[in-house]
């Protein structure tokens, strides 16, 4: 029994406090409706398009609005209240996703929205998610914020498991504007979620949002090569060994599927993640996590690179949540050292570039994707990616060794911060 409780993920932090198992729920529905227009765009691109650069080209559309939003909301998380910039950010993803679905009800939907209004969308999760990822450690206990690390991870994998199946088979039997209704719903739920949280105010050393503050935070990381070592080696896994944009293409070709196959590949590393997260108990015992972080990226690469050698449905989905197993254990890691390094007055700021990274990364890789596959073909693009991502981890291990050097021990404390009444 004692075993089997240090194996399962640890649930104190939704056990003890009201105020995170608001903010845990509200982002499960924003994540589940953004997880079925992650795979309806790409998959009404495609159609309308048959081409995976002009999928690819969705990921980079959305690249410059989130890194701009990155830089700026993470100055005004730091600013403002959370709570507050939550309800809103929600509020307007829901209504940029009622303008995808109203463009998909017209006889020949136009190919500018789904490029426009996710870009957009993209902008404003550079403010929403790093507001949320700021509150965790005010919320629960910190020697829990590995259990909550751990949580947020079942959360993400579990939207990124029953998004992009639902989204195959809404698209399949429904339509594509069902499921960018749905996704207007959720956000919206998760909007008054948000709004029954009490008040949020930033931390002790916050400062006015600004070119001065936004300058603080890049100061402050500045010459602490461990934490850009855990930035870094996210880019290198997601920039060369995310072949998420080929998977129109592999699904209805070299699988012979249609959406639903689609929304499978979609949702085969949600599904090796989750179980991943499921299992996570013993990550809060780990105390180098910068060497964990560089395994896993490292099993990640390994898992990619033999997905795209694989002819056969059954074994892609399995190599695919193997590698969503991997990225699991890495961003429960990664996140661990940036909540545990960085001052609450600055975890906004730095929580953006974190934002920036774990999104815009996999959106570089659609377009490093799509390119090439668009020049040798959508197979070789998969195992190049995977191959270079493990010279990357090699490289980034010997240039930057203060990351694998990195040992966290979060700190018993007796109590939580505040306790929540039930």
């Amino acid at each position: 029994m004692r075993t089997r409780s240090r194996l399962l993920a640890d649930i104190t932090p939704l056990r003890e406090s009201r105020q995170y198992r608001l903010l845990f729920l509200g982002e499960g529905f924003a994540l589940f409706g953004t997880q079925i227009t992650v795979v309806a765009v790409p998959l009404q691109v495609y159609l309308l398009t048959h081409s995976s650069l002009a999928v690819g080209l969705v990921g980079l559309a959305q690249l410059g609005p989130l890194l701009l939003c990155s830089l700026v909301g993470g100055a005004i998380v730091d600013a403002v209240d959370r709570r507050t910039l939550m309800i809103w950010a929600q509020l307007a993803r829901g209504l940029l996703s009622a303008g995808l679905a109203l463009n998909a009800l017209t006889p020949h939907p136009s190919l500018w929205p789904l490029y426009m209004l996710t870009a957009a969308s993209a902008g404003l999760s550079a403010v929403d998610g790093p507001a949320r990822m700021a509150v965790v450690p005010v919320l629960v206990r910190r020697d829990q914020v590995s259990a909550a690390a751990a949580l947020h991870q079942i959360l993400n994998q579990v939207g990124q498991v029953a998004g992009p199946a639902a989204a195959g088979l809404i698209v399949a039997k429904a339509s594509f504007s069902t499921a960018y209704a749905i996704d207007f719903g959720t956000f919206t739920i998760a909007s008054l979620l948000a709004s029954a949280m009490r008040r949020l105010p930033p931390g002790e050393g916050a400062t006015r949002a600004g070119a001065a503050s936004i300058w603080e935070g890049l100061r402050f990381l500045r010459g602490r090569r461990a934490l850009q070592g855990n930035f870094v080696v996210d880019l290198n896994a997601m920039v060369f060994g995310m072949p998420r944009a080929l998977f129109p293409a592999l699904g209805t070709g070299l699988f012979g599927g249609g959406p639903a196959t689609v929304g499978l590949l979609y949702a085969a590393p949600g599904a090796g993640a989750l179980i991943g997260a499921l299992l996570a108990g013993w990550v809060g015992r780990v105390r180098r996590q910068g060497r964990a972080v560089l395994i896993a990226v490292a099993v990640w690469g390994a898992a990619i690179t033999v997905f795209g050698l694989a002819a056969w449905l059954p074994l892609a989905m399995v190599l695919l949540a193997v590698a969503g197993a991997a990225d699991v254990f890495s961003a429960v890691f990664r996140n661990t050292i940036l909540q545990l390094t960085v001052p609450d007055g600055l975890r906004g700021r730095l929580s953006a570039i974190h934002i920036a990274v774990v999104s815009g990364g996999p959106r570089l890789g659609d377009a490093e994707a799509g390119g090439v596959a668009a020049l040798a073909g959508p197979q070789f693009s998969v195992v190049s990616g995977g191959l270079a991502c493990l010279v990357g981890v090699a490289l980034i291990a010997w240039r930057i060794p203060e990351l694998d050097r990195v040992a966290i021990a979060p700190a018993v404390v007796p109590g939580p911060p505040e306790r929540d009444a039930a």
